[in-house]
């Protein structure tokens, strides 16, 4: 995983023989390995999601605390406290979302299975309507049709994919939430790190850890973007600030009210 993330981040691809550089290989044992593990879902989403939310919410408490010139006992108290609370309350929406989408799904299949029983005649029609508009007729068509019906699981993912929109499988609920939760705690965590050494200067080395933390995200999230690695790290690192510098204000509004 580790260096897949480091060829997409770096730009490494694969040459093809005298043609533009790709991002796979297109042999036949090649194909045929893809292809099997393709029905997978990983993390990433939920990895990133977590992570700079983390990273965000933790600093923006430590940002206004430093802004309103708190004691940094009273800034380690806020920020673990945002930290434990936040961070489980991002975990458990992900696991209870990600369960609704894994009950929509087997909701789905079994309407489609219980359609499929009792009016079989109805469902093939309906398959043989979604390729049509994919621009098949005829002999072709006909064979697509009785191929896919055939086989009662392929004939309801096809209609869960192409009726519904619906993925083959979803994440498994309870880890896309520990992913969630464990990303916010670590990236979280880095705006408390000068606070629990007590640093003098905890606040200024939070800001430039902080930053470090936004760029490393946006540089990984940028892995998988068309753009280049270094803009996703700085459109992160911007975002970031532009939020924690919004709560370091509040906090040095508040101060001169209070």
């Amino acid at each position: 995983m580790l260096s897949f993330i480091w060829k997409r981040a770096t730009g490494g691809r694969i040459r093809g023989s005298g043609g533009p550089a790709l991002e796979h290989l297109h042999t036949a044992d090649a194909i045929r390995d893809r292809m099997a593990g393709s029905g997978g879902h990983g993390f990433l989403r939920d990895w990133i999601f977590g992570g700079i939310d983390g990273a965000v919410t933790t600093f923006a408490v430590v940002s206004g605390a430093a802004g309103a010139a708190l004691e940094p006992g009273i800034v380690l108290i806020l920020g673990t406290a945002n930290l434990l609370a936040d961070g489980l309350s991002m975990g458990a929406s992900n696991y209870l979302g990600t369960s609704a989408e894994r009950d929509e799904l087997a909701r789905a299949a079994a309407i489609e299975r219980r359609h499929i029983e009792a009016v079989p005649a109805g469902e093939r029609d309906e398959v043989r309507e979604i390729f049509r508009r994919k621009g098949l007729h005829g002999a072709t068509l006909d064979a697509v049709v009785e191929q896919i019906t055939s086989s009662r699981r392929q004939w309801v993912d096809t209609m869960l994919a192409e009726e519904y929109g619906l993925p083959r499988t979803v994440r498994n609920p309870v880890l896309a939430g520990l992913s969630t939760f464990s990303a916010f705690a670590v990236c979280g965590l880095i705006p408390l790190i000068p606070y629990l050494l007590w640093r003098p200067d905890a606040f200024v080395i939070a800001c430039v850890l902080t930053g470090g933390i936004f760029f490393v995200i946006g540089a990984v999230k940028g892995a998988w973007s068309i753009h280049p690695w270094w803009r996703s790290a700085i459109e992160t690192l911007i975002v970031g600030t532009a939020a924690a510098a919004a709560a370091y204000g509040a906090g040095s509004v508040l101060q001169g009210l209070a």
